[in-house]
């Protein structure tokens, strides 16, 4: 088994526990979700916009919230997650709500082995890229799967983001590629308490290896925001605008905290 092979295993391991923290949390609402609240926030709603009788490809969509809400908007949706827990649940949570998703446990990297088809949307969002090594390797993937002027849209957490510590208060992690990030987890973002620990692998991506991975591989970048917010309230010294958007405390909204892309394949 290769070194990136056994990273791959322990952050499945990880995720499998998160999965089981994860379903029961406030931060994840799935009692709501399953009264018919959507999972998806106001900037992939935007972003994407109408996308009824559209098939959309969701990458790393964790245990499928993300996934089924795309399906109420309309989508015929397949979804793909590393964790066996994940999966599970979400095939769980898609019958007890009578949806037709298909999900598929799959790294990204393998999925070309176990997926035969192309959509017209590609789908990614919050937390996911961090988890690959190769980018160029990723964007491939993405472009195997869209149809020739299909959409690929992501949003994900600032680069920038990932170089600070917890506290916000000094830089710790390169920005650039440079290395593998194997850390030893507590807990995790929905609750910081939970009595879980892991090891985990990650990787730090900077705009120019992003777009000169979808650019390389036929994607015409046709928009790209910034925002100095979260939606969601998943890192330490946060504050909540009259909004909703979470912010950092103390930074008037000084750093950036998460983007979006969105671009078409060409073909």
């Amino acid at each position: 088994m290769s070194d990136y092979q056994t990273m791959f295993e322990a952050n499945r391991a990880s995720w499998n526990k998160r999965t089981g923290v994860h379903k029961d949390s406030a931060f994840y609402d799935l009692a709501s979700f399953k009264k018919g609240k959507t999972s998806l926030m106001p900037i992939e709603l935007g972003g994407l916009g109408n996308v009824h009788g559209k098939s959309l490809l969701h990458l790393q969509c964790h245990f499928g919230m993300d996934t089924l809400s795309w399906e109420r908007e309309g989508a015929i949706v397949t979804g793909v997650d590393i964790s066996d827990e994940a999966i599970r649940l979400a095939n769980e949570v898609r019958d007890e709500l009578g949806l037709k998703a298909e999900f598929i446990r799959s790294n990204v990297y393998d999925l070309e082995a176990q997926l035969d088809k192309q959509f017209d949307i590609v789908f990614t969002s919050y937390g996911t890229i961090g988890w690959l090594p190769d980018l160029d390797r990723w964007a491939g993937v993405v472009s195997h799967f869209l149809k020739p002027g299909g959409t690929f849209y992501m949003a994900d957490f600032h680069p920038v983001l990932w170089m600070m510590d917890e506290s916000f208060e000094r830089i710790k992690y390169d920005y650039f590629n440079t290395a593998v990030i194997t850390e030893e987890i507590s807990g995790t973002y929905s609750d910081r308490d939970a009595p879980i620990r892991s090891i985990e692998h990650s990787w730090n991506h900077p705009f120019s290896e992003i777009f000169a991975a979808l650019i390389g591989h036929g994607l015409q970048v046709v928009q790209f925001h910034e925002f100095p917010f979260s939606p969601y309230n998943c890192f330490n010294k946060l504050e909540q605008r009259a909004d909703g958007m979470w912010i950092i405390s103390g930074m008037d909204e000084k750093m950036p905290m998460m983007y979006s892309i969105k671009a078409i394949k060409q073909g």
